[in-house]
């Protein structure tokens, strides 16, 4: 399933920003950054079960917020995009 996901962790205080960098490191191991807080990610249910409880445990639930929004199977026609593309698209070919 094709999952965008983003966040907004507060940084006032350097324990926010901690958990901002780990946040962030979590979607990196899933996914592409896309902005700074936002993450395309493709992932099987157990990925996303397993990363969704991974930043449950990391974000402070008062301070903190995490948005899951799910594009299902059909989701290249679903994205519209405006100027520069810093993605790629995860499931055409790549060349290393």
């Amino acid at each position: 399933m094709f999952v965008l996901i983003t966040y907004d962790v507060n940084t006032v205080s350097p324990k926010g920003c901690k958990r901002l960098r780990r946040v962030a490191k979590e979607c990196l191991n899933y996914g592409q950054r896309v902005q700074n807080s936002v993450f395309e990610c493709v992932l099987e249910e157990a990925q996303f079960i397993f990363l969704k409880s991974k930043i449950d445990s990391i974000i402070d639930q008062e301070l903190d917020n995490v948005r899951f929004y799910f594009l299902g199977k059909n989701w290249e026609r679903k994205i519209v995009t405006l100027g520069k593309s810093t993605s790629y698209n995860v499931n055409s070919d790549l060349i290393i």
